[in-house]
C-alpha cells in the first residue's frame, strides 16, 4: 500500500464547542447563529449530533468585517435595551411585542421564573428603519384596532417565538420522521393520540420529538413552563400544526414506514391420525379422501379574525 495519508471524516469537520472558539461566539451564540442559517452543519456520522466543516470555518473566517459581522448578526437583547436599539420608550416596545410586530428569537425564565424574551438586534434595527413602521413607533397613541387588541389580552410573542424555533428545527431535520417530530413537538400529547392513533407508528414519532429548551430540571416548575411556551395554544396555530404534521406523517410513511414487532410465527402441532378402526362390514371399502384443512387469513390577517 502507498504511504498516502487517509482522512477521516473527523478530521474534515469539528465539534460544535470548538467550532465556535474558532469563530469567536459563545456556545449560546454559536447555537443560534446554527438556527438562523448562517452557520451550515452537517450530521456527525460516528455519534449523532451536528458537525461543522473545515471548509464551512473558512468561508466565515474570510467573510467582510470576521469576526465582529458575525457576533453582531447574533447579538440579542431584552425588552430594554431592545427599546433603545429602536429608540421608543419601554412600554411602547412591549405592546409592539405583544403585537407581533417585533419577534421573540429566545427566551429564558429569571430567579422569579418571570419569562424574559430576547430579541435580534439586527432585526429591532431594520423594523425602526422601515419607513411604514414610523406610525407604530411615533404616533402618540397605538392605533385604536390595536388597542382593542392589547384590552382583550393579545399576546402573540410565545406565538411568534414558536413559529420561528419551529423554523429552526426543521431547518436540521435529516428526515421525514425527523421533520414530523419537531411538528409534534409544538402540540399536546392528547392532540397527538388524535392524529397518530397507531401506538407503534406514535412511539416511533415521539422518538423524533424534541425536548423544549433546557430551563431546568426535568419535572421542575421551570421546566413545566418551558414546555407550556412550546406547546401551541391559539386554535388557528393548532389546526395549522394538525394539518401539517398529517401531511408529515404520510411522507414518513411512505418513503420509510414505522418499524413494527416481528410477527410471532408459530407451527401447528403436528398431530398423529387416529389408527383407523375397521369393522369386517367396510375391511375392504374404498378408502374416503381427507377433509382438506382450511387455510388461514400572517399577522394581518390573523389581527383582522382575532378583532372580528
Amino acid at each position: 500500500m502507498s504511504g498516502a495519508t487517509i482522512t477521516k471524516p473527523h478530521q474534515l469537520s469539528c465539534a460544535p464547542s470548538r467550532a465556535a472558539r474558532e469563530l469567536g461566539l459563545k456556545r449560546s451564540e454559536f447555537d443560534l447563529a446554527v438556527h438562523l442559517g448562517h452557520i451550515r452543519t452537517v450530521p456527525d456520522e460516528g455519534g449523532g449530533g451536528r458537525r461543522v466543516t473545515r471548509s464551512e470555518i473558512d468561508r466565515l473566517r474570510t467573510e467582510e468585517g470576521f469576526p465582529e459581522a458575525l457576533q453582531d448578526r447574533v447579538r440579542v437583547v431584552g425588552t430594554t435595551d431592545g427599546a433603545a436599539v429602536m429608540d421608543v420608550p419601554v412600554g411602547r416596545f412591549t405592546r409592539l411585542a405583544r403585537l407581533g410586530v417585533v419577534s421573540p428569537v429566545r427566551f429564558y425564565l429569571n430567579r422569579y421564573r418571570a419569562v424574559v424574551w430576547l430579541y435580534l438586534a439586527e432585526e429591532l434595527r431594520q423594523v425602526a428603519a422601515a419607513e411604514e413602521n414610523s406610525p407604530l413607533l411615533t404616533a402618540r397613541r397605538t392605533p385604536e384596532g390595536m388597542r382593542d387588541l392589547l384590552d382583550a389580552g393579545v399576546d402573540l410573542r410565545a406565538r411568534n417565538w414558536r413559529g420561528r424555533h419551529r423554523e429552526f428545527l426543521l431547518r436540521t431535520a435529516d428526515g421525514p420522521w425527523e421533520s414530523a417530530g419537531v411538528l409534534a413537538a409544538f402540540l399536546d400529547l392528547a392532540q397527538i393520540s388524535e392524529i397518530v392513533p397507531d401506538p407503534y407508528e406514535r412511539s416511533h414519532l415521539l422518538r423524533f420529538r424534541p425536548d423544549p429548551p433546557a430551563q431546568g430540571a426535568q419535572g421542575s416548575p421551570a421546566a413545566f413552563l418551558a414546555e407550556r411556551i412550546m406547546t401551541a395554544d391559539d386554535p388557528d396555530e393548532i389546526d395549522w400544526l394538525r394539518t401539517a404534521l398529517a401531511r408529515a406523517l404520510e411522507d414518513a410513511r411512505t418513503l420509510r414506514p414505522a418499524p413494527r414487532p416481528a410477527a410471532r410465527q408459530t407451527t401447528p402441532a403436528q398431530r398423529t391420525p387416529p389408527a383407523r378402526q375397521t369393522s369386517p362390514a367396510s375391511e375392504h371399502s374404498p378408502e374416503q379422501p381427507s377433509e382438506p384443512d382450511v387455510p388461514s387469513r400572517g399577522l394581518l390577517g390573523w389581527l383582522r379574525r382575532r378583532s372580528a
